[in-house]
This record gives structure tokens, sequence and C-alpha cells, in this order.
């Protein structure tokens, strides 16, 4: 019988201690996680790993996490991998737009909460961020 590949979560995240969180929250739920503090080209790394999803902060050295979203849902070959956006201003979210994304969650995010809305984006690739953000309580 062939072994199932477990689902693929790429991170970027520029807070170090938010990142080993998540990648360890993760990967204690059956995710294979790749993660990085920041991205010189989003393509390269959708290329290199094939994530099922890609979980992006919102503020990033250099290019801002809705903008490679937005770059990601332009593109024909990345259209269908669900985006989530994360951030501690949702009111950004409110003001400039989705980027296309199909989640948003605002920090301090809820630990379950999180992977609720991740395992929901997975099942639901054409889930659209509807422009109402989940404000959940701190761990």
């Amino acid at each position: 019988m062939k072994e199932l590949k477990p689902k693929s979560i790429l991170i970027i995240e520029n807070d170090e201690s938010v990142l080993e969180v998540l990648e360890e929250i993760f990967k204690d739920e059956g995710y294979e996680t790749h993660c990085f503090g920041q991205v010189d080209d989003i393509f390269k790394l959708v290329d290199d790993f094939k994530p099922d999803l890609v979980l992006l902060d919102y503020l990033l050295p250099g290019i801002n996490g809705g903008e490679l979203c937005a770059q990601l849902k332009k593109d024909p070959q990345t259209r269908h991998i669900p985006v989530v956006i994360c951030s501690a201003y949702p009111q950004v979210m409110l003001s400039l737009g989705s980027y296309g994304c199909n989640a948003f969650i605002s920090k301090p995010f809820e630990l379950s909460a999180m992977v609720a809305q991740i395992d929901d984006c997975i099942k639901n690739p054409d889930k659209v961020f509807s422009g109402r953000y989940q404000r959940s309580a701190r761990i």
C-alpha cells in the first residue's frame, strides 16, 4: 500500500520565536514544514518545496506578506495554493484588502485556532478571505 505524503506548509515569519512555535506545532500535527525568516524569491521556494499551503507574516523585511500573497495569486502556476496571512495589525487587512488570501489570522493567536484555520484552508483551497478576521485569545 502506498504511504501518504504529509501535507506541507511553507512558513515565512520574521519573528524567530513565533517561527519556532509554528514549526513545532505543525510538526506535532503531522505537517511537513519549511520555515524561513524572510524571502527573496517566493516562486523559488514554492517550486523547491511544493507546499500545500503558504503561511505568511504580514510584516516582513523587504516586501510585505500581502504583496507576496498577491504575487502567488496572480500567477496561474501558483494561484491554487492556499495562502494564509498573519498579522498583529488586523486593521491593515481591513484597510488595504485581502491581497487574495484564503484566510487571515490576527496575532496573538490561539494555537488550536491556527491549526484549525490551516486545516480548513487545506481541505477547502477555494475558500476566500471575506474581510472578517478571527480574533483569538492569547495562549
